[in-house]
C-alpha cells in the first residue's frame, strides 16, 4: 500500500491545485454578471463594458463611478481511486475554504456631444482557493508520512488595472483600446511545481508575485434602431515568472523554483438589441489556452516535475436579458456556458480544476434611488455538469506505450458548483 501511495506522491501533486489558474471570470460587477457577462455589443453598465469591450464606453455620455463587491462559494469535491490488493480503495475530499470576496472599482468618464470618453478599471478577474484536509480515507489526502499528500491548499488572485480610451468616428461607430496592467499572487502547500525529494517528499512555498501586461482593442457599432454589434481582443497578458522560495515539511530548506503563468488571449464577439423596455445580448468569446505560457505545454519534466497542463481552447457562449418595464426597477436574467479545456487523458495534470463551470444561471435587478445613484444586485449559481475525470499518471510509469505514465485501474474526478451574491452601486456625476 505505501509503494502505490509513493508512487502517487511522485506523480500527482505536480499540477494539482494550479490548473485553476485558467479560470475567467464569466462577468465584472453585478448587473454584468446578471447578464451572463454579455457585455460586447450592448454595454448597459459601464464595468462590462471596460471588461469586454472598450470601445462600449462610448455609449455613456456623463460622468459614471461604479463600486462591486461579491461573496463568492465553491464546493469542489475530490474522489479518487488506487489499486491495492485487496482490491480498490476508494475514497472522497470536500474543501472546507469557505467563502471569498470579489471587488470591482470603475469609473468612465463621459460628455454629451463628445467623441471621447475615458476610463480606469480595477478588477479582479481570476482568482482561486482550495484547502482540502487530512484524510484518513481518501488515497490521495492520507498523511504524506503515509505515501498521500496530506493537506492540501492554494491561493492564487489576479488583479487587473484598465486605462480605456474610447473615440466616436461617427454616431453610430466607435473604436476602444486599453492598456492593461497586472498583478497576481499565488501560494501553494505542497508547492506543485518542485521536484520531490525521495525522502522529504514536497516541499511547500511562500507566496509568490508576478506583475504582467497586455491590451485590449475593440470596436462597437450601434444602428440607433435597435442591433447593436460589437467585436474585442484582449491580448495574452505576459507576466514575470513566479520565484517560489521553498520549505520541507521538517522546516529545512529546499531548492526555489520558477513557473511562467499567463492569461490567455480573449477574442469576443457579440450581438445585441434595444427597444422600448427590454435589451438582449448575446456574446461569443473565444479562450486561447493552447498558444498562453503555462498551458500550451503538457507531460512531465525529467525530474518529475510538470511541463505544463496541456488545456485545450474553448469557446464561451453568454446570454442575458433586461426587461425595464417596472418604474424605476429593471430586472435581469443571464446563462452563461462553458467547454471544457482538459481531457480525458490529461485530466490527472488539472484535477481539481474547480474553474470549470459548465453551466451558470443568473438573476438581478437594479433600483434607482435617484437619478445619479443606482444599486444592483445579481446572484449566480453555477455547475460543471459531472465530474471531470482520468486515470492517476506518474512518471515513474512512463513507456514508449505510455507517455503520461497511467496507471491501469486508477481514477481521480472533481465536480463542483459555485455561488455567487453580489451587489453594487452605480453613480452618476
Amino acid at each position: 500500500m505505501k509503494k502505490i501511495f509513493s508512487t502517487f506522491l511522485l506523480g500527482f501533486l505536480p499540477i494539482f491545485v494550479l490548473a485553476q489558474a485558467g479560470h475567467i471570470m464569466q462577468g465584472i460587477g453585478a448587473a454584468n454578471i446578471s447578464m451572463g457577462g454579455a457585455a460586447t455589443a450592448q454595454p448597459i453598465d459601464i464595468n462590462g463594458a471596460l471588461q469586454w469591450n472598450p470601445a462600449g464606453i462610448s455609449a455613456f455620455n456623463t460622468r459614471i463611478f461604479s463600486a462591486n463587491a461579491g461573496l463568492f462559494f465553491s464546493s469542489p469535491e475530490l474522489s479518487s481511486t488506487v489499486p491495492t490488493s485487496g482490491g480498490p480503495m476508494t475514497g472522497v475530499t470536500k474543501d472546507d475554504r469557505g467563502v471569498s470576496i470579489m471587488p470591482a472599482l470603475a469609473m468612465v468618464w463621459g460628455k454629451k456631444n463628445s467623441k471621447h470618453t475615458f476610463g480606469i478599471s480595477a478588477f479582479g478577474i481570476s482568482g482561486f482557493g482550495v484547502t482540502f484536509p487530512e484524510s484518513s480515507s481518501n488515497p490521495i489526502n492520507m498523511p504524506q508520512s503515509a505515501g498521500g499528500f496530506g493537506r492540501i491548499e492554494s491561493e492564487y488572485r489576479l488583479m487587473q488595472v484598465g486605462v480605456t480610451y474610447a473615440y466616436k468616428i461617427t454616431e453610430q461607430f466607435s473604436i476602444g483600446f486599453a492598456p492593461t496592467f497586472n498583478y497576481s499572487s499565488l501560494e501553494l502547500a505542497p508547492n506543485p511545481l518542485s521536484s520531490p525529494s525521495m525522502t522529504k517528499g514536497y516541499p511547500v512555498s511562500d507566496e509568490a508575485i508576478a506583475f504582467g501586461f497586455g491590451g485590449q482593442f475593440g470596436i462597437f457599432y450601434n444602428s440607433g434602431k435597435g442591433i447593436k454589434l460589437g467585436a474585442s481582443y484582449k491580448t495574452e497578458q505576459s507576466f514575470k515568472e513566479f520565484d517560489f522560495e521553498n520549505k520541507y515539511l521538517d522546516g529545512s530548506t529546499a531548492p526555489n523554483v520558477k513557473f511562467k503563468m499567463n492569461y490567455p488571449a480573449i477574442l469576443s464577439a457579440g450581438i445585441g438589441y434595444s427597444k422600448e423596455n427590454i435589451d438582449f445580448a448575446l456574446d461569443y468569446r473565444f479562450v486561447n489556452y493552447e498558444n498562453t505560457d503555462g498551458f500550451a505545454e503538457k507531460g512531465w519534466t525529467p525530474t518529475a516535475s510538470v511541463a505544463g497542463f496541456g488545456w485545450k481552447n474553448i469557446s464561451v457562449i453568454s446570454a442575458g436579458l433586461q426587461y425595464k418595464g417596472v418604474k424605476k426597477l429593471p430586472l435581469r436574467v443571464g446563462y452563461t456556458y462553458s467547454s471544457n479545456p482538459i481531457s480525458n487523458e490529461l485530466a490527472f495534470f488539472s484535477t481539481p480544476a474547480t474553474a470549470i463551470i459548465k453551466n451558470a444561471f443568473q438573476l438581478g435587478f437594479g433600483y434607482e434611488f435617484t437619478n445619479h445613484f443606482t444599486l444592483n444586485a445579481a446572484y449566480h449559481h453555477g455547475s460543471s455538469g459531472g465530474s471531470t475525470s482520468g486515470l492517476l499518471l506518474s512518471p515513474m510509469m512512463i513507456s514508449s506505450s505510455n507517455p503520461y505514465g497511467a496507471i491501469p485501474g486508477s481514477n481521480v474526478s472533481y465536480k463542483m458548483s459555485t455561488d455567487l451574491v453580489m451587489v453594487g452601486i452605480n453613480y452618476s456625476f
